[in-house]
């Protein structure tokens, strides 16, 4: 059965290692959805920090990640020494980002990046978020006659319309969540289809 996975990182991944209490080998999850349900695909929706990087919406579908790296490694390279040391941390760990973004794409990840967007809140600080519902919901959407099978790592039960239409035209859905952080709709809509993330612990973490 042609199956392709879709990976909702905001929402299964939300708080990374500090979150989950464990770190996630990525190899090893790509391998585990292509032995356990022979994916062929495996789309990760996620954000990335631009530090001012300019490209073009409308002809990218994702980041370009290389020259955003490049980029980032001038922009430490010329302004770093204007930048405190709080500044040259944070870029620091979006370039790290990038790099692991890149390592994803060496395992065979297809990666659907979006800018990530800072908010103001009330009591001063800044929230930042880059929200993929919409293009996670488009995507499952636009490959849906190109698969039989989609499995979804999600919990978000805003997803619950496109699933219930994708189960209504015959494809099969399987849902791998986090139990805790997985929509009561999602677990009841998935039954017996639905798989906690959290059981793949000793299968999937980082050594």
């Amino acid at each position: 059965m042609k199956s392709f996975a879709f990976i909702d990182a905001s929402n299964l991944f939300y708080g990374g290692e500090k979150s989950l209490g464990w770190k996630i080998d990525y190899e090893k999850l790509f391998g585990y959805l292509n032995e356990k349900y022979d994916t062929s695909k495996v789309f990760y929706f996620g954000g990335v920090e631009l530090h001012n990087f300019v490209y073009d919406y409308q002809t990218n579908d994702t980041v370009p990640l290389k020259n955003l790296l490049k980029h980032l490694t001038e922009f430490v390279r010329s302004e770093g020494k204007n930048l405190n040391e709080a500044q040259l941390l944070l870029v620091s760990k979006h370039i790290q980002r990038v790099k692991f973004y890149l390592k994803l794409e060496e395992f065979g990840y297809h990666l659907l990046l979006k800018p990530v967007k800072l908010y103001s809140q009330e009591d001063g600080t800044t929230k930042r978020k880059a929200n993929c519902d919409v293009d996670m919901a488009f995507y499952l959407m636009r490959e849906k006659d190109d698969f039989k099978r989609a499995v979804v790592l999600s919990g978000d039960g805003d997803f619950l319309p496109v699933l219930k239409y994708l189960k209504k035209i015959g494809k099969e859905v399987i849902m791998l969540g986090r139990g805790a952080r997985t929509a009561r709709e999602i677990k009841q809509f998935a039954g017996d289809n639905f798989r906690d993330f959290e059981y793949l612990r000793e299968r999937l973490k980082m050594e």
